[in-house]
């Protein structure tokens, strides 16, 4: 059984036990959360569609940490103008273990 749920703005394939990175949720490490925009559901070959989400089908899931990501460089060149920027950031992360999908 897996389900497609949004989450934090993201679409993920998610199913029972398994571990995602999503965007920084604004939760506590430990909390349980609810995601309630399921857009499809493939229970044993059976597949529900949303359109556009499944109404009554939510997604459980707990907050394992948070964290950051690699960092990520940007760098910026225009040839023979002289000019370089480089940049860079690490993304903010929460680690969300999928406890249940249900119907």
């Amino acid at each position: 059984m897996y389900a497609i749920v949004e989450i934090a703005g993201q679409q993920f394939k998610v199913s029972k036990d398994q571990k995602v990175y999503v965007n920084r949720l604004a939760t506590e490490e430990g909390a349980n959360v609810t995601f309630d925009k399921v857009l499809l559901v493939d229970n044993a070959g059976t597949v529900t569609l949303g359109a556009p989400a499944i109404t009554g089908a939510s997604v459980g899931a707990k907050v394992l940490k948070h964290l950051q990501g690699d960092k990520v460089i940007v760098f910026k060149k225009k040839r023979r103008k002289g000019y370089k920027k480089k940049n860079g950031h690490r993304q903010a992360l929460t680690q969300i273990v999928i406890e249940g999908i249900t119907i």
